[in-house]
Formats: C-alpha cells, sequence, structure tokens
C-alpha cells in the first residue's frame, strides 16, 4: 500500500481481506490526502483527525481501534454507497458513518480532539 494510486484504487469491501495492521497502513496513507484535498469543503474534517489521533494511541484496545479504522478506511475509499465525487451530497454518507462512530464512542473520544 505504498503508492498513493493503490489506496485511490482500493474499496471498502476490499479491505475485508487485511488484516488490522494493514488497515491501518491504508488509514495511514489516504488520510492526510483526502482531508488536505478536501478538508475546507467537510465540516466534519476535526472529528476525522479526533479518530485518527484515537485509532494511534496505544492504551486503546484492539477491538476498539478496529471499530475506527473501519469507519476511517469508508471515508477514505472513494467508492462508497454515495460517490464522493457527487456535489454536496457525496459526503453524506461519510458524515454518516463518522457522526455514528463519535456518537457511538461518547466521552471516550473527547480527550482526542
Amino acid at each position: 500500500m505504498s503508492s498513493e494510486l493503490e489506496w485511490r484504487n482500493i474499496r471498502y469491501e476490499d479491505t475485508e481481506n487485511m488484516t488490522q495492521a494493514e488497515k491501518e497502513n491504508f488509514v495511514e496513507s489516504g488520510l492526510w490526502d483526502k482531508l488536505e484535498k478536501y478538508g475546507k469543503k467537510i465540516s466534519f474534517a476535526k472529528d476525522v483527525i479526533a479518530l485518527y489521533n484515537y485509532m494511534k494511541d496505544k492504551y486503546v484496545p484492539w477491538y476498539r481501534k478496529s471499530i475506527v479504522v473501519g469507519a476511517l478506511v469508508y471515508f477514505i475509499s472513494p467508492i462508497d454507497t454515495i460517490p464522493d465525487l457527487a456535489p454536496l451530497i457525496g459526503y453524506l454518507d461519510d458524515l454518516g458513518v463518522i457522526t455514528a462512530l463519535i456518537k457511538y464512542l461518547g466521552n471516550e473520544i473527547r480527550a482526542y480532539y
């Protein structure tokens, strides 16, 4: 997963066969590029960064991290329920996934903002 082209061509479904470490590397390789490119257009960029920081915390149990990794992989993947290329509505599904996860984590995520 070293090149930018590789992560851009991966769909969310393709990550099912990846190990946890490979998924985390996938998130690392694509997250910053996507936030740099679209961060000013999406209002939930700070939530995505908080989730990334949560994922990187060595004290967070692996099973909690796996939920976050799944959501971040979905956010990074350009091919999802509503393609990100669609103007205005392209990020609604991503927003829904991120918002649901933030709500699920509750107070646990506050320290990472």
